[in-house]
């Protein structure tokens, strides 16, 4: 018990940071919608060039964030204990080494070559959008490894600061430049980011100077052995989340359109993507506690309990973002909102890539990461394969629909296998029975979404949300055990 509620309390932390910032960063969505018109293409624009960036910054960091943590917790060898050498700066210093590296080859190869890149993928009158986009993303690699590095010192509350301090001032100046200076380009959109990512490195500057640094040869080639199967296993994870923006212009037979459908696709998703934001700080806080809990006689009871509590408010986040689309559709500008109808899809996929993060811990802990990149590359696969034959014809609702069957194939063969080569007893009983009772809401919300007045709809979604909650508090969340209100109910 007292690890959940380490858990949950590093949860809400790092959720500060990602679920408080994606939230705040919705703001910048009716923004962009208001201010850059549908017709312009300059959303679709922005929405494919931020996919780029987050596969590069995959290539990138070439799976060391993960391998950080699964080295810095070993047992520290005999060799740097005689050598005085803090091992887990070791291991960072070799880290950031490597991504150091790639960042700097990378940059120097974009440079070169902007011309040819820029006429492949349709942005020749507009090569500073992918030199600027080139440079936060190596920024942005620059500062995994420190990020993590605090995540492995159980450092949350500096990490939350340093997040959520680029989002304020991301925001801040965005509202100065399209609301106070009239800007509709999005030029400024990308140069914004460029301004606040170099800004948020000069605060790792301090840190860096209390590392002891030492670069371990030996190390390196035991971090790659490890972490190459990761990049493999976070390419092929990171193409499920965007091959479709990246796709979509590249296939669509139209670019101009296709530029305009990718805004209304990318504005949409954005009401989604509050399942990569529970997903992304359930990440921050699980996985270095389950590297440091690997030894436990009680891993699995463990693993077990955490999978079941993610599912559940996954499901309640689904249910509430659906039963509450009436008000969250405002988010977005009227002229985009005509793909809503793809949210319920979009999120039922990120619910599975969710879990499949939950179930791929077998193979971290047992170093077969080899697992994982052939699960990954499997879903991909089938991911690339739905994109290209359906996009043509059913333009965004293809790339919705590929995202379930990608991110269900890799989370199936993850479930399977891993049962059979590291099983953990999840309780597959209880977790059924919340998914079947979310499925129900969402088809009673969904049945009467266009047979009631708005605000009806609104009272009666908000009553099935808390029949989930009642059931949730009935059956494994009593309330007398929820922190700080938990006293009013013993």
């Amino acid at each position: 018990m007292a690890n959940m509620k380490s858990l949950a309390k590093d949860t809400a932390i790092y959720g500060l940071s990602s679920i408080v910032g994606r939230f705040l960063n919705y703001l910048l969505v009716p923004l962009y919608t208001h201010y850059m018109p549908k017709d312009s293409g300059d959303y679709g624009i922005s929405t494919n060039m931020y996919a780029y960036t987050a596969l590069i910054l995959v290539l990138l960091t070439f799976g060391m964030e993960t391998t950080l943590f699964r080295f810095a917790n070993e047992e520290i060898p005999s060799d740097a204990q005689q050598q005085g050498k803090r091992w887990p700066d070791t291991v960072f210093t070799t880290s950031f080494a490597v991504v150091g590296t790639l960042a700097a080859i990378f940059l120097i190869l974009l440079f070169c070559l902007i011309t040819p890149i820029c006429n492949v993928l349709g942005y020749e009158k507009h090569p500073d959008y992918l030199l600027m986009m080139g440079v936060v993303v190596a920024l942005d690699a620059l500062q995994a490894i420190p990020f993590s590095y605090l995540r492995f010192q159980r450092r949350p509350i500096r990490f939350a600061s340093l997040k959520l301090l680029f989002i304020f001032m991301n925001i801040a100046l965005n509202v100065i430049f399209f609301v106070w200076l009239g800007k509709t380009s999005v030029f400024y959109v990308f140069f914004l980011n460029l301004l606040c990512t170099g800004f948020i490195t000069f605060f790792f500057i301090p840190d860096l100077f209390y590392i002891q640094w030492h670069f371990d040869g030996k190390l390196l080639r035991r971090m790659f052995s490890y972490s190459w199967p990761i990049l493999v296993l976070g390419v092929a994870g990171i193409l499920n989340q965007v091959a479709d923006k990246i796709l979509f212009p590249l296939i669509y037979p139209d670019r101009i359109e296709a530029d305009i459908q990718l805004g209304i696709y990318g504005s949409c998703v954005k009401i989604a993507m509050i399942m990569a934001m529970i997903t992304q700080a359930f990440r921050y806080a699980y996985e270095p506690i389950v590297f440091a809990k690997s030894k436990d006689a009680d891993k699995g009871e463990y693993y077990a309990s955490a999978m079941k509590y993610f599912l559940i408010f996954t499901l309640l986040a689904f249910i509430c973002v659906i039963g509450w689309m009436p008000l969250l559709k405002y988010i977005i500008g009227a002229g985009y909102r005509e793909g809503l109808d793809v949210v319920p899809i979009v999120m039922a996929a990120e619910i599975m890539m969710g879990i499949y993060f939950n179930l791929s811990f077998w193979y971290k802990l047992i170093d077969k990461t080899i697992y994982g990149a052939w699960f990954s590359l499997a879903g991909c696969l089938v991911l690339l394969a739905v994109n290209i034959l359906l996009i043509p014809k059913y333009s965004y609702w293809a790339c919705a629909w590929g995202g379930v069957a990608g991110y269900g194939t890799s989370m199936l063969l993850s479930y399977f296998v891993g049962q059979k080569k590291n099983p953990i007893p999840y309780p597959m009983k209880e977790m059924g029975c919340y998914v079947l009772l979310a499925g129900f809401i969402t088809f009673m919300i969904l049945f009467f979404k266009d047979r009631l007045a708005w605000w009806l709809a609104l009272i009666i979604n908000t009553a099935w949300i808390i029949v989930f909650v009642a059931y949730i508090i009935k059956h494994d969340l009593p309330l007398a055990n929820i922190p700080v209100v938990g006293r009013f109910f013993r």
